[in-house]
């Protein structure tokens, strides 16, 4: 039996629990956009660093 507080599992029409994927997505770490965001940062520092020892 299911606690009132949980929600109900949806299904694609191939059998894939929507839940459960949004759930693992959530826990899965940095998206692909994050990860360029943050290298762009990361190397623009590092130039600006390179620029002003010069």
């Amino acid at each position: 039996m299911r606690d009132n507080n949980q929600s109900e599992d949806k299904f694609t029409v191939v059998g894939t629990n929507i839940n459960e994927v949004k759930r693992k997505n959530a826990t899965s770490g940095m998206t692909y956009n994050e990860v360029k965001a943050l290298l762009a940062k990361n190397y623009q520092k590092d130039i600006n660093s390179k620029q002003s020892r010069e």
